[in-house]
């Protein structure tokens, strides 16, 4: 079982991922916005996080950048997983760290095969 922390800001997506995440085990957190993504990532021990990019406040870019210039959180993985699909989009959130990028609308079972693929590779 890992503990994962989705940031997402449609509710409807959060319920899917979160239905497929329990089907496997796995125990989901949700934060709809970036700050609160901070704030459980200071308090909770975590083994990934899916992260759309455009969330209110620190958007999940923003997140990954501060995710990985901290010592005790740049080892989590990260999947993005937001509709901003250009190329350039996927090149940035690869660049900045992000061990996957997948692009909405999504396959639910494809999302998972990836979190399955992204946890045991760590």
């Amino acid at each position: 079982m890992a503990r994962i922390l989705v940031i997402e800001d449609d509710e409807h997506i959060w319920n899917i991922i979160q239905y497929k995440l329990k089907s496997e085990n796995h125990e989901p957190i949700w934060a709809n916005d970036g700050l609160k993504a901070l704030r459980k990532l200071e308090k909770i021990k975590l083994d990934l996080i899916i992260s759309d990019i455009m969330v209110p406040y620190l958007d999940g870019l923003q997140i990954l950048k501060k995710i990985k210039k901290k010592d005790e959180l740049k080892d989590i993985p990260v999947i993005m997983l937001t509709s901003k699909s250009q190329e350039k989009d996927v090149l940035i959130g690869l660049e900045l760290g992000a061990q996957d990028y997948i692009t909405k609308p999504f396959s639910p079972a494809e999302l998972i095969l990836r979190v399955n693929k992204v946890l045991r590779s760590k």
